[in-house]
């Protein structure tokens, strides 16, 4: 299923909604490719209504112009388009890509009641996968389906179509395009949680942490049960303060691949629990506070306990980049430099695999 984190989605969806409550008629267009210097990744939306409301973004520069207008012809005629803009064209300067890059945009009309249950799947957090039809000979231009985590498919391309794309999508690391035969291609757009900093303990260190996590578009758990420490006079703009002891706290909380924990407290009877849930999740990222002593000492412990060396090899400790940090911001920052480093590494890794897998498939 897939990793890297789709973007934008779920910063237009409020607006989308809104409309879609007001009747209006709504185009959504997609980054399906990039080169070189392009502004927006792909995956990346933008969305807009005939009566000119518009949310999101799929370029830094005058494309979306370029894009609106196309966008307007599609929702008078009904007929999705495929959007190219480059170096080469003559409009290059005008529309913000004279540094070098090129993208392709994929503008469609939204359909609200497909809308609707995707938007369902991003509320609860799910894994999924969203696949449009951008380039057919025939009328399944346009049509999408989407496929969730337990390999439901809602929605149908027809004929052979589902179970192909179905096969093809489960192995999906990221978002890209796919020929499926010389007329029809496809974009698979992966859909993952939103990336989330659990921090174990509310010091000091942990109220600018939150701050950084919520500034890169993390979700934040503060998770303390001294009330005096979790609590939302420290914490005023957390997602979530959980003030329970360790193995209740965590009961409450679906630690995924998108999940990093950071363990602050300096206690043990707080440390120890959180970091042993911590290692035997599936959470991209586990560290904890500590000296080299303090964190020998504490390996010492785990080893003890049970806590297999594979699984310490995992935990991150002393926690956060060495940049020579010397008060609590500098802490946090280190720290929060080396969840996204990890986050980043991981994405990187499952990429390059993709890439094998996607051209094994091509020529099978």
């Amino acid at each position: 299923m897939p990793r890297p984190y789709n973007n934008n989605m779920r910063d237009i969806l409020k607006d989308i909604e809104k409309w879609i409550d007001t009747g209006e008629t709504i185009a959504l267009a997609t980054v399906i490719q990039t080169w070189g210097s392009s502004p927006r990744k792909v995956g990346s939306h933008m969305a807009f209504t005939l009566s000119g409301k518009i949310t999101g973004s799929v370029s830094g520069g005058c494309v979306e112009n370029a894009v609106i207008e196309a966008g307007y012809q599609v929702l008078k005629n009904n007929q999705p388009q495929l959007l190219h803009f480059g170096v080469a064209d003559e409009t290059a300067w005008e529309v913000g890509l004279a540094c070098g890059g090129s993208i392709d945009i994929f503008v469609n009309k939204l359909n609200p009641e497909f809308f609707k249950k995707l938007k369902s799947i991003l509320d609860d957090e799910s894994p999924a996968i969203h696949i449009a039809i951008i380039q057919s000979s025939n009328d399944l231009l346009g049509k999408e389906i989407i496929i969730t985590e337990a390999r439901q498919i809602i929605g149908t391309f027809g004929n052979e179509w589902d179970s192909k794309v179905l096969n093809l999508a489960m192995d999906t690391l990221s978002s890209h395009r796919v020929m499926l035969n010389q007329e029809t291609e496809i974009f698979i757009d992966t859909i993952q949680p939103q990336p989330t900093l659990i921090i174990v303990g509310g010091v000091h260190i942990a109220i600018a942490l939150v701050s950084l996590a919520k500034t890169m578009g993390y979700q934040t758990i503060v998770i303390d049960p001294r009330k005096a420490w979790g609590n939302v006079q420290r914490f005023p703009n957390v997602d979530l303060i959980i003030q329970s002891w360790i193995d209740e706290a965590f009961a409450k909380i679906n630690i995924n691949s998108s999940t990093a924990i950071a363990v602050l407290t300096h206690d043990p009877k707080i440390d120890d629990p959180a970091i042993k849930i911590a290692l035997n999740s599936s959470a991209f990222y586990v560290g904890v506070l500590g000296s080299k002593v303090t964190n020998a000492k504490r390996a010492e412990r785990l080893l003890n306990e049970g806590v297999s060396e594979e699984l310490l090899s995992r935990l991150h400790a002393p926690i956060g980049l060495d940049i020579g940090a010397q008060n609590p911001e500098e802490i946090a920052l280190a720290i929060m430099s080396e969840v996204v480093k990890s986050y980043r590494k991981q994405n990187q890794v499952e990429t390059k695999k993709e890439a094998i897998m996607v051209g094994a498939t091509l020529h099978d």
